[in-house]
């Protein structure tokens, strides 16, 4: 625990506020480890029960986690506000900033001009009650939809995938349901989980999507909901497979009262055909978001489902945040009919692929195991990550430790693509390999 704070109180409520005050502060960062529950308990000369009730609401609020043996840990984004502590170290100078997950910003298409000509058609400020999912946009991302082989029942518009992903959790689930999520698996989404106060329940993943033994074993163990990134998985690269899409549809049939929701966050990046398990079962939302194709400022998510989900999503962000600017919507509509702004985005694609490739390759050669068959991330196993990732920014790139990914997959780093020349990949490579160690590397096979 950080050495100056000392967490405080007599009851329960007190003393999960002075955690999440310490927490709010910078005093208690991302991963401090908490005092036992009976050491705490002692220091504080309150009973272990009101020591364990405190840990438990913090648990449950997704400040803190269970760190097996290590104890109670501070989460590394816990859901509240840091006045000091930083999310993520910054990248040291002059290194290549590998941990971000961006696109590359230099493949995004410009939105200057299709912002001047959003001006234009602006005569009349939208009011509250003309506001919502503009038509043309419903219409067009309906067509898109369905040409990828996705049932449209209904649509709406969400800020992000993220939150339409939080929106539909929320519509079906009450804190403490067990969750379906893939490990590994996108850390924003493992920390919603937390922040609901969701239980999740870890599915394993291998190059074509969750694996069909690990959703039986999450099935069987109370899960309510699964979550399943179709392609680009972040962090492995994974992308549900037509087989593996076909086992997955089989298994879940058997599950009517199960909640799918589908994260298909590259979009048209994506170099794979997508194979949607959309309307296997009853309730179901598949959302998909601008961000990576068109920019990460452009918050706004296509989420398409079944009627009472798609109503229940609407229905509560009109009661709560409103609608998605339609200055936003206007803009997003004029990206997707620009045939410039098309062709751009289909050549950033191959782009991605060729130095995601080229590094999985260079990594190959020197005996060194790598996942990344689609995305912008490559997925490298290694036997100790604090080491890794040390050994990397000494060589001058910074890449993002797997913990902030895993709950129970072994320990691995993600390196971002996106920023990579092609002269980058040969060192970067041979930096890995450095990184990796000799023992671990031809353990895998070279």
């Amino acid at each position: 625990m950080a050495a100056r704070y000392q967490i405080s109180g007599r009851t329960a409520v007190a003393i999960a506020a002075s955690v999440e005050s310490g927490i709010r502060t910078g005093d208690l960062p991302a991963g401090t480890i908490l005092p036992a529950v009976r050491a705490l308990a002692e220091r504080l000369s309150v009973s272990p029960a009101t020591a364990a009730k405190a840990y438990q609401t913090l648990r449950q609020r997704g400040l803190v986690e269970t760190a097996g043996r290590n104890g109670t840990r501070v989460r590394h984004r816990p859901p509240v506000a840091a006045r000091r502590a930083e999310l993520r170290p910054p990248a040291p100078p002059g290194a290549g900033d590998l941990s971000t997950g961006e696109p590359d910003h230099r493949l995004l298409p410009p939105l200057r001009p299709h912002l001047a000509a959003v001006a234009t058609e602006l005569h009349t400020p939208i009011g509250y009650a003309a506001a919502g999912v503009l038509p043309e946009l419903a219409e067009l991302a309906g067509e898109r939809l369905r040409a990828d082989g996705v049932p449209v029942d209904g649509v709406t518009v969400t800020g992000g995938a993220l939150d339409g992903i939080e929106r539909t959790l929320t519509a079906h689930l009450r804190p403490g349901d067990p969750v379906a999520v893939e490990d590994p698996g996108w850390a924003n989404m493992l920390d919603l989980v937390a922040a609901l106060g969701l239980r999740p329940v870890g599915v394993p993943v291998d190059d074509d999507g969750p694996t069909v033994p690990g959703v039986r074993a999450a099935l069987a163990a109370g899960a309510r909901a699964l979550v399943v990134t179709t392609r680009a998985h972040n962090p492995t690269g994974a992308a549900v497979s037509a087989a593996r899409a076909a086992a997955l549809r089989h298994l879940l049939a058997d599950h009517p009262d199960l909640l799918l929701v589908e994260d298909d966050h590259a979009a048209e990046l994506a170099a794979v055909p997508l194979h949607s398990l959309a309307g296997v079962v009853p309730h179901w939302a598949f959302v998909r978001s601008v961000s990576k194709p068109y920019g990460p400022d452009l918050r706004l998510a296509v989420l398409a489902g079944d009627e009472a989900t798609v109503a229940r999503v609407a229905g509560r962000m009109r009661v709560g945040a409103g609608w998605v600017s339609t200055v936003l919507q206007r803009l997003v509509v004029r990206l997707w009919r620009d045939p410039a702004v098309a062709d751009r985005v289909a050549a950033a694609g191959p782009d991605y692929d060729r130095r995601r490739d080229a590094l999985r390759a260079a990594l190959a050669d020197r005996g060194v195991r790598a996942s990344g068959r689609t995305g912008i991330n490559v997925w490298v196993p290694v036997p100790d990550e604090t080491r890794a990732v040390t050994v990397l920014r000494d060589a001058g790139w910074a890449v993002a430790p797997g913990a902030l990914c895993r709950l129970a997959s072994a320990p691995a780093v993600r390196i971002t693509i996106s920023p990579l020349s092609d002269e980058d990949i040969a060192p970067l490579a041979d930096a890995v390999t450095r990184a990796v160690g000799p023992a671990h590397r031809y353990a895998f096979g070279a």
